[in-house]
């Protein structure tokens, strides 16, 4: 399922949705540009030397040298992406939801909201496997914050979804509540399954850092309510 738009109107420009896809755009950019013409293995070094490693923020492992500190390392990883449909399925989620909880909170607050759901994700994601090696990247914990504010917010707004079943494809209107509740059904599903294999694997978990998600997602709904909003439309 792909969101494509919501029925909710923007009374205010989103210049903090707007200029957070355009810095994850560039920083991309700059990412798919490392190697290129060189060493293939730099892109990777940048990942690790950038990206939240759990081992790192609970000092269980060290990385010579030892920079960014690794506390830098939650809000650098929040602007790093693993390849084009990471970075384009966060940045569309960012654009369809995002405006409408920076038009309901402010600007600042709504930045504010961003970036605190981004690091109670990394952190959720590390209390689940403190000891990992593996470095966590992308701004979806954030993005989770930003959805978890707009079902609360708009839980009746109609939601325009592609589904696509193999060759069959239709366009469904569906509510926030059912779309974003859906959403992080998926997440903890996912994540129950991707925890109970490591643990029983005792290997380490890559690939989707699913609790993110969920911590990103829960934070976003708790600090909806701590920020006060200016008002709260119910579609």
């Amino acid at each position: 399922m792909i969101p494509l738009k919501d029925d909710v109107p923007s009374a205010t420009v989103p210049y903090v949705t707007i200029g957070l896809i355009g810095l994850n755009v560039l920083v991309f950019l700059y990412q798919a540009s490392i190697g290129i013409g060189g060493d293939p293995r730099a892109a990777e070094a940048f990942v690790f030397e950038f990206g939240a490693t759990p081992c790192r923020l609970t000092g269980a492992c060290r990385v010579p040298g030892d920079f960014p500190s690794p506390i830098a390392t939650i809000f650098t990883s929040m602007f790093l992406h693993g390849g084009l449909l990471h970075v384009g399925g966060n940045m569309l989620y960012l654009w369809i939801f995002g405006d409408n909880v920076e038009d309901t909170l402010g600007h600042g607050r709504f930045a504010a909201l961003y970036l605190v759901a981004g690091v109670a994700a990394a952190l959720t994601q590390v209390a689940t496997n403190p000891r990992s090696s593996v470095p966590m990247i992308g701004a979806s914990g954030a993005v989770s914050g930003v959805l978890g504010a707009y079902m609360l917010l708009f839980p009746f707004a109609g939601v325009h979804m592609l589904v696509i079943f193999g060759f069959f494809a239709r366009v469904v209107r569906w509510p926030a509540l059912i779309v974003l509740g859906f959403w992080i059904v998926i997440q903890f599903l996912s994540g129950i399954l991707t925890f109970s294999s490591t643990a029983w694997g005792g290997g380490e978990a890559g690939g989707t850092a699913w609790f993110a998600h969920i911590g990103g997602f829960l934070a976003g709904m708790a600090l909806l309510f701590l920020m006060r909003p200016r008002r709260v439309a119910r579609l």
